[in-house]
């Protein structure tokens, strides 16, 4: 793996040196975009709308449309904008996992001390462990701040960048039902069923089965075989069905393969 970030974690007065390394991999299939006539690749080009030139990675910087007037911004300036949470992730404060909603959970990294911050790490981590806290900060990544939440997991430490109150939309436009009426004797069918099929939550029990067909698609037609096309017909369920859809599903779990 290579470090996405070099930097330090600071722990009240205590300094760790640290590097962050992403903890996420893509597991979809990389599709490529081809021409429908002819299969050819469709490439995108970095393009100069006023030469119709191919403009070269290395020519290329970022702006701000400041009142109809690009400002050029370099690297300098972005880290002049907040020097100190470019380079330190400040634990602000401690609370609990609880009070932070999943909603708000973002890009996950492993944490690695380098060798100088060997002990001051194992401090967090232990400390952390024995209080059930989890550390809150902000910090800069990429050129942008970034709320983190710094956790113990197993042996090692983990920072979740988390999504800011400011990037959660509201859900005031949603058309929810309004006045139904759920019956007593359905809320407790229903209850019955969650408490069936209720058991300890297993991640590796959860496959990307649905990457596994599309591969044994792609391999068939490969081969020149037409793969058999599986059709779907969704049946929803009437209000009136309700308390029967629960009765007849009880006893009837199904497991995940």
């Amino acid at each position: 793996m290579r470090a996405i970030w070099t930097g330090s974690i600071g722990f009240g007065l205590v300094n760790i040196p640290v590097k962050l390394y992403s903890a996420i991999q893509e597991s979809r299939l990389d599709l490529d975009m081809l021409d429908k006539k002819d299969h050819s690749h469709i490439r995108f080009q970095r393009i100069n709308e006023r030469t119709g030139k191919e403009v070269a990675w290395e020519n290329i910087v970022k702006a701000y449309n400041y009142n109809d007037e690009y400002i050029v911004l370099d690297e300098a300036d972005f880290e002049a904008a907040s020097p100190e949470k470019s380079k330190i992730i400040e634990i602000s404060t401690f609370v609990e996992t609880t009070e932070i909603d999943a909603l708000y959970f973002e890009t996950a990294y492993f944490i690695e001390p380098q060798k100088s911050g060997g002990k001051a790490y194992e401090l967090l981590l232990r400390t952390l462990e024995k209080t059930g806290k989890v550390g809150v900060s902000l910090f800069v990544l990429r050129s942008q701040a970034s709320l983190a939440l710094i956790r113990p997991k197993d042996n090692y430490l983990m920072l979740h960048r988390l999504r800011f109150a400011e990037e959660i939309r509201e859900p005031d436009d949603l058309t929810l039902p309004s006045n139904t009426k759920i019956s007593k004797k359905e809320i407790d069918m229903a209850a019955k069923l969650v408490e069936q099929w209720s058991e300890p939550f297993d991640i590796t029990a959860y496959k990307d089965e649905y990457r596994n067909e599309l591969m044994k698609i792609i391999k068939a037609k490969a081969s020149g075989k037409q793969p058999k096309v599986r059709k779907m017909k969704v049946v929803h369920t009437k209000s009136t069905d309700l308390f029967e859809q629960l009765k007849a599903s009880l006893g009837n779990k199904k497991r995940v393969s």
